[in-house]
């Protein structure tokens, strides 16, 4: 065997071992605070209160809102008029009408994204998603488990943190 050839196989190899990590199912880091929300370790999934069938979720949603809250989609940067929304009022999860987020902890992150720096307590749940070959911390509605977005540590005080939301996963109540 060229030496070539043996730096290729290990390269593969390694890149190999490497890529599996990423590609194994999401493990969960907190789970909601609900008692009455249980925790399938078999499947890695959650029970919510809110459950639905896929095609249950297909006639509650438009194909967006399915595509985000359902199939972990993002929709696309600076598409979302929530982006500036900067009234009084709520953010609700679109699919559940949870209440997850008040405008007064919404501010702009210039990502073109919807971005908040403190959930309502109780109202979200987080997983590590290992997509896209990078750790992030994936934020998901605790009553329907319906995908919102992400969470950083780069956001304003007092918490440091930037909830960045997907807009068509959140429906706005004016107060």
């Amino acid at each position: 065997m060229k030496k070539r050839d043996l730096l290729i196989t290990g390269a593969a190899i390694i890149g190999g071992a490497w890529l599996t990590r990423y590609w194994r199912s999401q493990s969960i880091d907190s789970a909601p605070t609900d008692s009455a929300i249980a925790l399938d370790l078999n499947k890695a999934t959650r029970k919510y209160k809110i459950m639905k069938t896929e095609e249950e979720w297909k006639q509650a949603l438009t194909p967006e809102q399915f595509n985000v809250l359902r199939k972990h989609g993002t929709e696309r940067p600076s598409t979302s008029p929530l982006d500036k929304e900067y009234g009084k009022g709520a953010y609700n999860c679109a699919a559940c009408d949870l209440p997850l987020f008040t405008a007064d902890t919404k501010f702009n992150s210039g990502t073109g994204w919807p971005s908040f720096f403190a959930p309502i307590e109780g109202a979200i749940a987080t997983t590590t998603d290992k997509s896209l070959f990078m750790t992030r911390v994936e934020v998901h509605c605790s009553r329907c488990g319906g995908h919102l977005g992400h969470v950083f540590n780069d956001g304003p005080k007092p918490t440091g943190e930037r909830y960045c939301m997907n807009g068509v996963s959140l429906k706005f109540i004016p107060a």
